[in-house]
């Protein structure tokens, strides 16, 4: 077993929002490059899994994450702060393959957006990485994996309880850096207290089945034990690829008036593959 070390805990507190986090990073098992990328600081939490191997895949996940730099230290972002900043990402991955050979990179994560005075989670993906939102017990799959196994699932032709061993599981159809230019999917999702979101690459999601991921981030009170632990369960389990985990607890969130969540935020639950009740 590979040494995982201590994982460090953060904080942030404001009238608007508390919020504890953790995250951790790992080349897992069998590579000694890591093209993996975290940026978990607030109200920013990312993740990016570069590809591409000797063609510098993790120039590209770092170039992902480090687009939303300038986002880091605001209270509460707001949206067009965030799609300038996905923007950005996809210039800079593309301004850097033109001159040298760099890969392509998934990124999921979401940062904490002010909508008409109320604190919303605005959740990205493309790619293959995920995000997650843990309440009231139940394990929540937000965003939609962009991989062949998923159109697969969609189309019937493949059960999910096989799709993390299928021998396509690793080819992703959408990524920012490669092929067409395609945005990502977003969600919003108010912040509510009592709220565990988790960010991974598929480094974690290929070991560790849904239903582990919930049991751990049930039973374990802080972020950043859960974020060790997950990583653990991820290496214990072999971990041929990069593991990436960002684990985001919210503490306390500002009432509003009810009249403010009557929004026109729109709903995005029929994109949610399912859930996962413990």
């Amino acid at each position: 077993m590979s040494d995982l070390g201590a994982v460090g805990e953060f904080r942030f507190s404001h009238p608007s929002i508390s919020l504890r986090w953790a995250g951790a990073t790992h080349p897992g098992m069998r590579r000694t490059v890591n093209e993996d990328s975290v940026f978990a600081s607030f109200p920013v939490f990312v993740v990016a899994d570069g590809m591409g191997g000797h063609a510098s895949g993790d120039v590209a996940s770092a170039l992902a994450v480090e687009a939303f730099r300038s986002l880091k230290g605001r209270t509460l972002a707001d949206v067009e702060c965030v799609e300038a900043a996905v923007q950005r990402a996809f210039d800079d991955v593309l301004a850097r393959a033109a001159g040298e050979p760099v890969g392509g990179t998934t990124l999921s994560g979401s940062v904490l957006v002010d909508v008409r005075g109320v604190a919303h989670w605005l959740i990205m993906n493309i790619g293959d990485s995920r995000t997650y939102l843990f309440e009231r017990g139940a394990l929540q799959q937000v965003t939609v994996d962009h991989s062949v196994v998923q159109e697969l699932v969609e189309a019937g032709a493949l059960r999910r309880a096989d799709a993390r061993t299928h021998p396509s599981r690793n080819v992703i159809t959408r990524a920012l850096g490669a092929g067409e230019r395609q945005p990502p999917d977003v969600w919003l999702r108010p912040a509510e207290r009592g709220q565990r979101l988790l960010v991974c690459s598929d480094g974690l999601t290929g070991e560790v089945d849904d239903a582990e991921i919930a049991e751990v981030l049930g039973d374990v009170a802080s972020p950043a034990a859960a974020a060790a632990l997950l990583m653990r369960r991820a290496l214990d389990a072999g971990a041929p690829d990069n593991v990436s985990v960002v684990v985001v607890d919210v503490d306390a969130v500002a009432l509003a008036d009810e009249e403010l969540f009557d929004t026109n935020v729109p709903s995005f639950d029929d994109t949610i593959p399912g859930e996962v009740r413990r």
